[in-house]
């Protein structure tokens, strides 16, 4: 029973980080420590109508040119990092494109390792806008 062991393609890991918000999705790919950039796509790049920036379409569209870029470099995994506007003003909950370009990854033929959310949130830090005026009853 001499069996022949399995060869599996050798896995070379980048961050794919996903800035999602109701304006626009930015698809960002870096190599594993995250300081040099392989590709960065967005939602505007893709179509003409600023309306559709955020949409799943155009997020789907980018993701898919970014993953272009990325296999060339000889990418084949990726940890995801999904963020959202946050802070003390912004929405905390990311844009419609976020899931779309996630699946995209997935179906593009990238192995797909963490997915995390890294949207800044606030810890009683600056003072929020849009505060109550007036009497109220």
């Amino acid at each position: 029973m001499n069996e022949t062991p399995i060869k599996r393609p050798e896995l070379r890991w980048g961050i794919a980080n996903i800035y999602s918000s109701y304006n626009n999705t930015i698809i960002h790919i870096t190599d594993i420590t995250g300081s040099e950039t392989i590709a960065r796509t967005s939602g505007g790049m893709v179509v003409k109508i600023h309306r559709l920036e955020s949409s799943p379409t155009a997020a789907m569209m980018a993701s898919k040119k970014a993953a272009d870029l990325a296999r060339e470099h000889g990418i084949n995994a990726l940890h995801i990092r999904i963020k959202a506007p946050g802070g003390h003003n912004g929405p905390n909950n990311p844009g419609p494109g976020a899931q779309a370009a996630v699946r995209t990854l997935s179906r593009e033929g990238f192995r797909i390792g963490n997915i995390e959310d890294v949207t800044p949130l606030p810890h009683d830090g600056c003072r929020k806008k849009h505060f109550r005026r007036g009497r109220r009853v």
